[in-house]
């Protein structure tokens, strides 16, 4: 990441890049309407296969001014991850305040940075479960913990990017991801070749934690050998603030946390008196009770952690002196806000993009044409599976959203790989695999902008211009070996044969 004055120079901005590639869109969308380019959408409507002509709206027109000024503003006011952030970093904000951070993660400072890698992919793998929140609260934690573990921070928040959107694809058993695909999955199984296929949750219940493991493991080699050394060793933090240590407000801390834990578990369980009210009791599948969109408790999950590290942080901070009054406990509230007046800057611009990518249909227009070639395609076997490969990760790129990917693709894919003799479990996973991969290198995921906006607050010394471009140019060797090894993991399992999960193979 070292440059010097000239190679700075050039390089542009986040936000500018931002407006180039909204101005990109915008033109696309002008040149896709005058040329009338349209892709066939192929969609299941009550248990049929239907299709429809997508088209991509012109945003040069009435319809799309009206849009662009009478939206601009609600576009960022409703913008999800804005909430979610402020959410995350009030929580890791007490937690540094109050001493409880440096108590927690100092000690982290004798373990070997290969250990702390690998450790926190597995967590980032981990914590898929909880969907796209997860980046919300690991990338800035990330940070907190690699600056008190006395590493860089910028690499604990690289790592746990790579790890939380490359492991997408993967878990120590299941998500709710794998459900809501799976249903989906059923379906363009159901309609257009095998009527009596169910979708089972265990289908990849071998696959899954085996290949976590994997990619845990030689994440750790890639990160270690290929990304720590781009970067400095450590990085400088303005941070004199000297916290007290107190191991009994450290046991208080821990005795609240786990009491804490064991009201949140009685909510999520069903049965039992005045038991469950965080869940979806209009789901019948435990799962979808749990991580459903409507799900209180997959939508509260970051508001629940932020309550917890609130409590815990008042305990500890209160008891070791290092919270001495209502000011020090509302001050310390907005302790990780310093230096990330940026990051809110960007997510303006960024919200603002993809609402206009979406309105203008650009991804699914893309996409539908994308379908169209898959279609063609008269292969099988290894080609089949790495051809379908690229296309999932270049769609990715223009639609990180995995549910409105998948409702385009499955009803072409998964007919597709069963003719070749390929099973639904075994399509869902490689399209979860591919999906993660491209959401790593996409522009158009707001978490990788959240990311660079981390990135840009521990930059302090400013010796090195942060850039979108310039982090995935520092990212890319990292991600190409991560595909070679998913690429590995899914040739080898389709070639040996192993079994996925409970009665569930690679082939048919």
């Amino acid at each position: 990441m070292k440059l010097n004055k000239k190679n700075k120079q050039k390089r542009l901005n986040p936000i500018f890049t931002i407006v180039i590639l909204t101005l990109i869109v915008m033109l696309m969308s002008l040149l896709f309407s005058l040329l009338g380019i349209e892709g066939h959408k192929t969609a299941i409507v009550n248990n049929s296969i239907e299709s429809s002509i997508t088209t991509v709206k012109n945003i040069f027109s009435t319809d799309g001014f009206h849009f662009l000024f009478g939206n601009m503003i609600h576009s960022f006011s409703k913008f999800e991850p804005l909430a979610y952030l402020v959410l995350s970093l009030i929580g890791i904000s007490i937690g540094s305040a109050s001493g409880l951070f440096q108590k927690m993660f100092s000690p982290l400072k004798k373990i070997r940075i290969g250990v702390l890698t690998f450790s926190l992919l597995l967590i980032s793998i981990i914590f898929n479960m909880i969907g796209e929140y997860s980046f919300m609260l690991l990338i800035p934690l990330a940070g907190v913990i690699y600056q008190y573990a006395g590493k860089n921070p910028m690499l604990g928040i690289m790592t746990a990017f790579l790890g939380t959107s490359i492991g997408y694809g993967t878990n120590i058993i299941f998500t709710y991801d794998d459900y809501s695909l799976g249903m989906l999955t059923q379906m363009a199984a159901n309609v257009s070749v095998d009527e009596d296929y169910t979708f089972n949750l265990l289908s990849t219940s071998i696959i899954s934690p085996i290949s976590t493991l994997i990619l845990s493991f030689i994440g750790t080699i890639i990160i270690t050998k290929f990304l720590a050394p781009k970067l400095p060793k450590k990085c400088h933090i303005d941070d004199s603030v000297e916290y007290h240590d107190s191991k009994i407000a450290a046991r208080m801390s821990g005795i609240l946390f786990l009491i804490l834990l064991v009201v949140v578990a009685y909510m999520i369980i069903p049965g039992l008196p005045g038991s469950g009210v965080l869940l979806d009791t209009h789901e019948t599948e435990y799962i979808a009770q749990l991580f459903s969109a409507n799900a209180p408790f997959r939508t509260g999950s970051i508001l629940l952690i932020t309550v917890m590290l609130i409590f815990c942080s008042f305990v500890y901070g209160l008891l070791s002196g290092n919270l001495k009054s209502t000011e020090d406990c509302g001050l310390g509230l907005s302790k990780e806000f310093k230096n990330v007046g940026y990051l809110f800057v960007l997510l303006f611009f960024v919200s603002n993009m993809l609402s206009i990518l979406e309105w203008t249909n650009l991804g699914s227009g893309i996409t539908t044409r994308l379908v169209d070639f898959i279609s063609t395609l008269q292969i099988s076997g290894i080609p089949l599976i790495i051809s379908v490969f690229i296309i999932i990760i270049i769609a990715s790129i223009l639609i990180p959203g995995n549910i409105e990917k998948w409702t385009l693709l499955s009803p072409v894919v998964v007919p597709l790989f069963m003719r070749a003799n390929i099973t639904p479990d075994f399509t869902q996973f490689i399209f979860k695999a591919a999906d993660g991969i491209g959401k790593s290198i996409s522009l158009f995921f707001v978490y990788f902008i959240i990311m660079v906006g981390f990135l840009q607050k521990y930059n302090a010394e400013r010796k090195e211009e942060i850039t979108l471009f310039g982090t995935l140019k520092i990212l890319a060797p990292s991600i190409l070996l991560f595909t070679i090894v998913w690429i590995m993991i899914i040739i080898g399992w389709y070639l040996v044969g192993l079994p996925l999960g409970v009665n569930t193979m690679p082939t048919l």
